[in-house]
């Protein structure tokens, strides 16, 4: 579930940072009871990141099955063995 705070409890620094390492998904802030801004701890974010770039990985490889570039594994398999004399 995410957590959401208003913008004027960024007041106590050492309190947030504490909730963001605690945190497992980013936290959002509100001014005005509209959302205004995200915060979360680097771990978090590197993860997100991790994430985004396998979902992008997957995504270019839907669309090369989809053209139809794909190579059979055994060959590929046989080419690189018989190149490298493996």
């Amino acid at each position: 579930m995410p957590r959401i705070i208003p913008i004027k409890d960024l007041k106590n620094t050492s309190q947030i940072s504490q909730m963001c390492q605690e945190a497992t998904e980013p936290i959002y802030i509100t001014k005005n009871g509209y959302g205004d801004m995200v915060i979360m701890s680097v771990k978090v974010y590197e993860r997100k990141l991790f994430m985004l770039d396998v979902y992008n990985k997957l995504a270019a490889a839907e669309a090369q099955i989809a053209e139809g570039k794909v190579l059979d594994g055994d060959a590929s398999l046989r080419s690189i063995r018989e190149k490298y004399n493996v």
